[in-house]
């Protein structure tokens, strides 16, 4: 089969970029979760990350690259597998412009020739040892859903809402968002939630998916930024589940690592477990020497210039 992989990418260091964003929401506040320079950082991620893919999946079909209006500057856009996709020519006019990835995410099944059987990751996603097409897909063709269980996630709405008096944070009402639309519909709910990196999907089992919360999902056509109130693209993993139309496999930290950029310690340990997949999270608690250290980590890492630049 034919497998394609889509990235989302942005350059939160361009001007243009950084002036529709500040007349949109206002300058980037470096301390909200939701809307911070390590949300749009580019620190090259996606240069290595397509090194790996290059070293070690090198059967992908086809790259997608989904923008709004960027193209990296290194980026070899001549070659015939990769294309740029512009949010424009996915994402409803309500939509845009458009700084919620959790949004965007909704609207990939609407990539113009995207394959029925695609992976997705985001820049910060990297392969780290061999996979192959069954790493992905199984011998009957549905994806595998690699997750990482989440036992507390209600007891930890509950016990902030009612205990503390708090708002649970954002990542976590949106994965419970996803959860309790699934529950509603098919029965189940997941105590689950996707890896953080290379994810598999059918891109009809997608389609179809968006078109059954249809109603749910144009509800956030206008949440521009992160919010609270979105649905997190676990919705499209807990229905295939539910429909038996994926297979469910738990990682561990040494199938798939997430570390944080700022977290020396999670650099040697990754080296100790050497996962198949790895995760460099940014957020509002890096800093820029925090970015650098990444970009020369992942510099000595993949070394390799791939097919995919100039």
């Amino acid at each position: 089969m034919d497998i394609d992989l889509v990235y989302l990418w942005v350059d939160g260091s361009d001007p243009a970029w950084q002036a529709k964003h500040n007349v949109y929401t206002g300058s980037t506040a470096e301390q909200t979760k939701t809307d911070c320079k390590g949300r749009y950082a580019d620190n090259e991620e996606l240069r290595y990350s397509l090194r790996s893919v290059e070293m070690y999946a090198p059967w992908i079909h086809h790259v997608f690259i989904v923008t709004d209006s960027q193209v990296p500057s290194w980026l070899d856009t001549s070659n015939p597998k990769v294309t740029v996709v512009d949010h424009r020519d996915i994402l409803p006019a309500a939509c845009l412009p458009c700084f919620n990835s959790a949004l965007i995410e909704h609207f990939l099944y609407c990539i113009p020739g995207l394959a029925e059987h695609f992976l997705y990751a985001n820049d910060d996603t990297f392969i780290n040892q061999p996979v192959a097409p069954v790493t992905f897909f199984g011998s009957d063709g549905l994806p595998i859903m690699r997750m990482n269980r989440c036992f507390s996630r209600r007891l930890e709405i509950w016990f902030r809402t009612r205990i503390l008096k708090e708002t649970p944070g954002n990542y976590t009402m949106t994965i419970h968002n996803s959860a309790k639309l699934v529950q509603q519909k098919y029965g189940p709910y997941y105590d689950l939630k996707t890896h953080h990196n290379v994810d598999a999907y059918r891109k009809s089992n997608y389609e179809e998916t968006h078109n059954t919360f249809r109603k749910e999902i144009e509800a956030m056509l206008g949440n521009h930024i992160r919010s609270a109130k979105d649905i997190q693209r676990n919705l499209y993993a807990f229905t295939a589940l539910a429909r038996k139309q994926a297979h469910l496999q738990v990682v561990t930290q040494r199938t798939s690592f997430r570390f944080s950029l700022q977290k020396m310690k999670h650099y040697k340990r990754m080296e100790r477990y050497s996962p198949t997949f790895f995760c460099m999270n940014d957020s509002e608690r890096v800093t820029d020497a925090d970015r650098e250290w990444a970009a020369a980590f992942l510099a000595k890492r993949f070394p390799i210039k791939s097919q995919f630049e100039k």
